[in-house]
């Protein structure tokens, strides 16, 4: 009777545990298919007035690349508005360059490494143009290379609805890269591209991804960023949304950056994945509460997005979760788990496959595509030192 007790107990555990982990997965799953499946995105009504522009362009010892950015800006930002570098603590010739190229420049010095970071730059930006402010402020990290035409087409969305936007930000390749540099691309398109897509086809909130922002002036105002959070962009997203200002994506404009190599690269995916687990352990439930306390479906909509965990975590979690469940099956005769993981695999491989399929082949080829579990194994330490140290605060990857 005992052992009967703890094997119903023991399946109803694993019942309540694959039907949690089939939340993100469907999640993941329902976004990647509505934006194969939807048409269109939000443009643009270009009869309206352009609105006044100020683009902030946050620089941590950019030298090798300010050059570049803001030679992707010129012709973008018109003579009546206005084009701001913060060089933040920079240690090289960041300002130098960026005055060079008739741009305003502001310099922040700050000895506390507690008060630096992306967050505070900003906000030091922010209090720098506060005197005339804008109709819209833009912000491009200074490592970016902008499309033409992205600027006008983010700050007009940004204008007219009232609402923050965020362009399809995209990351290349480093030179030479590895089949692991172009997974870690390819994951990178179906984070800030294919699931913000789906998202605005189904006429839901999107999360900003860091470059290419565009703010109405009042709702910058909305909230706090100086701060040096792993996630502050995801943070960003979640208090404007709550405030009332969910953000939108802008997928006609695009910006991209540079993923790095080797150690660097290793460094720079786990301050971006420790932010989202940060994220996920502290805002999600924050959200469900203010979807219930607001009655807002949209607000409910963003936890779930933002439940979803990276790409290859939620492929380890999937595969674990399905080794114990097989398992259990064997053992007890039941494959309700077994069988509902089945079809989470097949949701999720249909998901990515059909996501690069659209939008990644340009990236890696099929054969590189089977690698995908081996990179997850890659994984395996950054999420081990999650546990064991993680990164609570922005840190500059250092370049390769």
């Amino acid at each position: 009777m005992l052992h009967q007790t703890s094997v119903f107990a023991w399946e109803a555990l694993l019942t309540v545990l694959t039907s949690i982990s089939l939340i993100p997965i469907g999640t993941f799953f329902l976004e990647c298919i509505a934006a194969l499946v939807g048409s269109g995105g939000q443009l643009p009504n270009r009869s309206s007035a352009a609105p006044t522009l100020a683009v902030l362009v946050p620089a941590h010892n950019e030298a090798a690349f300010i050059r570049a950015t803001l030679n992707s800006l010129a012709g973008q930002v018109r003579s009546s508005d206005r084009l701001v570098v913060i060089a933040d603590n920079c240690t090289d010739a960041t300002a130098s360059i960026a005055r060079a190229c008739g741009v305003t420049v502001v310099e922040r010095f700050e000895p506390n490494p507690m008060l630096r970071g992306k967050g505070y730059a900003l906000d030091f930006g922010l209090r720098a143009i506060a005197a005339e402010p804008p109709d819209v402020v833009v912000t491009v990290d200074g490592d970016c290379i902008v499309a033409p035409g992205a600027i006008a087409q983010i700050a007009n969305q940004a204008h007219q609805t009232l609402r923050p936007v965020q362009a399809t930000y995209l990351m290349h390749p480093p030179k030479h890269p590895t089949p692991r540099d172009d997974i870690s691309a390819l994951a990178v398109v179906v984070k800030n591209q294919v699931r913000p897509l789906g998202l605005s086809h189904l006429g839901l909130p999107n999360l900003l991804t860091g470059s290419g922002m565009a703010f109405p002036w009042r709702v910058i105002q909305q909230t706090c960023l100086a701060g040096s959070k792993t996630c502050d962009d995801m943070q960003t997203s979640i208090d404007l949304a709550i405030a009332g200002y969910p953000p939108t994506f802008c997928p006609q404009a695009r910006i991209t950056g540079r993923l790095m190599a080797n150690q660097a690269a290793f460094n720079q995916r786990s301050r971006w994945e420790h932010g989202h687990l940060e994220m996920f352990t502290t805002q999600v439930p924050r959200l469900v509460l203010e979807a219930v306390r607001q009655r807002r479906v949209d607000l409910l909509a963003l936890a779930l997005e933002v439940a979803v965990p990276p790409l290859a975590l939620l492929v380890m979690a999937w595969f674990g979760m399905a080794i114990l469940a097989t398992g259990t099956g064997f053992l007890t005769g039941s494959w309700l788990s077994a069988i509902g993981l089945a079809i989470g695999g097949i949701m999720l491989t249909a998901g990515v496959v059909g996501s690069w399929w659209k939008f990644g082949r340009a990236y890696l080829s099929p054969l590189q595509l089977l690698s995908i579990p081996f990179y997850a194994l890659w994984k395996v330490p950054l999420y081990l030192g999650y546990v064991l140290k993680p990164q609570a605060r922005w840190l500059k990857t250092e370049r390769d």
